[in-house]
């Protein structure tokens, strides 16, 4: 191996020993060295967050009269490196850190310091240039916020309106045929197959909603609070000319907090974003499931759909094809839903004047958000519009279902029905011919005409009275 070449940095602290040819300077390896712990930092898409305020920051403090126009220009020129996705290797802080995310905001302002001295060819200062007006306390959470609202709308919202599309087609399909509806497992009344997936399909329309409704406080952020949400050190101005900034730079509708007490202290509008993700986390578990319960055999399940085969799925059993995608998707569900408490303990955390444990919330709403992107797509492509319907099955099982009696109490009663269901069960045979054997039409009860009418198994899948 070769041996890794080393310089002195130093802080207030002291000297630090830092790779020789990292960006970054003593306060991040300060951090490298204190924060063995996962192994894994931030999402990339935070690092760019993190770069974007940096950019605003030095527009507006160069507006303001508070750094020269040329350090400023060198700034923003290192951030749009950061920003094109240049150097995010030299973001080495782990995600379990100091709870304000001030490692990783020093992180950032040496990056930036070291590209930004290479641009100018003068010295820029990572705290005096690159951080002037700026508290780890309003940058790091802004961060998060800009970050996460990026990727709902640009990752997650497009990739469940293309799951719900996929379900809408497959409900258009189906929606003439027809298969037992089943509750508590059970046998119910009929049902189709596009009814059950309009169904699916409306979930996760809801979800988009859901998130729709959380975006507004999503958006509203920090930045201008600095250490406790006071604004000390800011110019006047400073905020309105970040966030204004940030906003033209990455064209989401980010804003500036109503109250900055609250946005500095209080993570709650990321809170309620992962409640968003968790319903639609619940949502997709569901669909999963049915899809799974619909395709299982093949010939000693339902075997109602058959799901796409994908890989072999036994090293034992040759032949066996397993759900291998729904499977996937209940595990990025069941993370969703770990990740949705430790965002919630970590929102409680909202001690006096600042949240300390935002960048593990950040990380794992943000992993949520790119886990339920990814897997809607795949679920959605590899799954969904693979799925073929058993037709005849789905008819045969609604037909043999004891509860497409119900259509009968109408005509001779709940109680009658009730033991015909019964004897249908019993006797291995449909309602139909349990009512000719239990003499209900030789008796002149109902007619063979009523029980054409009535036992129509499509029309049990709309409202309606037998008569």
């Amino acid at each position: 191996m070769t041996e890794i070449e080393y310089r002195i940095e130093h802080d207030t602290m002291g000297e630090v020993r830092v790779p020789k040819n990292a960006l970054y300077a003593a306060q991040t390896q300060r951090a490298v060295e204190n924060f063995p712990i996962s192994g894994t930092g931030l999402e990339a898409t935070q690092i760019v967050a993190l770069a974007r305020i940096k950019r605003a920051a030095a527009m507006a403090n160069a507006e303001l009269g508070i750094l020269d126009a040329d350090i400023a220009k060198a700034i923003v020129a290192a951030a749009d490196e950061i920003i094109g996705g240049a150097h995010h290797d030299q973001f080495p802080v782990d995600t379990y850190q100091t709870g304000s995310g001030t490692s990783s905001n020093m992180n950032m302002n040496e990056v930036l310091s070291d590209l930004a001295t290479k641009h100018l060819g003068a010295p820029v200062h990572p705290n005096d240039h690159v951080n002037a007006s700026q508290s780890s306390n309003d940058v790091f959470p802004t961060s998060v916020h800009v970050a996460v609202t990026g990727a709902l709308i640009e990752q997650l919202k497009p990739s469940l309106a293309h799951l719900a599309e996929a379900l809408e087609e497959k409900a258009e399909l189906w929606k003439s045929a027809v298969k037992p509806g089943r509750t508590h497992l059970m046998d119910a009344t009929p049902v189709t197959p596009g009814q059950e997936f309009g169904g699916y399909a409306a979930q996760i329309r809801y979800g988009i909603e859901r998130i729709d409704a959380a975006l507004p406080r999503v958006a509203e952020v920090p930045q201008g609070g600095t250490a406790v949400g006071t604004g000390i050190n800011t110019p006047l101005g400073f905020p309105e000319k970040v966030i204004a900034e940030i906003a033209a730079s990455s064209g989401l509708p980010i804003t500036e907090a109503r109250n900055h007490f609250e946005a500095q202290a209080n993570r709650d509008g990321l809170v309620e974003a992962s409640g968003a993700l968790r319903t639609i986390a619940v949502s997709l578990t569901k669909i999963a499931e049915d899809v799974r319960w619909m395709g299982s055999g093949p010939n000693t399940g339902f075997a109602e759909l058959h799901i796409p085969d994908l890989q072999p799925g036994s090293s034992i059993m040759p032949g066996k094809v397993n759900p291998v995608v729904p499977e996937a998707t209940l595990m990025v569900c069941a993370r969703v839903i770990g990740n949705d408490a430790t965002i919630a303990w970590g929102g409680a955390r909202g001690n006096f004047e600042l949240n300390v444990m935002i960048p593990v919330m950040g990380t794992a709403l943000l992993e949520s958000i790119r886990l339920l992107s990814n897997v809607s797509r795949v679920f959605a492509d590899k799954t969904i519009a693979g799925l073929e319907a058993n037709i005849d099955r789905m008819a045969t099982l609604a037909g043999m279902s004891p509860s497409t009696v119900t259509p009968l109490n109408r005509l001779i009663g709940y109680e009658a029905a009730a033991k015909i269901a019964k004897h249908s069960v019993a006797e291995g045979i449909t309602v139909r011919e349990a009512v000719v054997d239990l003499g209900y039409v030789e008796r002149g009860e109902v007619t063979e005409a009523d029980l054409d009418k009535a036992l129509d198994l499509l029309s049990m899948t709309h409202p309606g009275v037998a008569k």
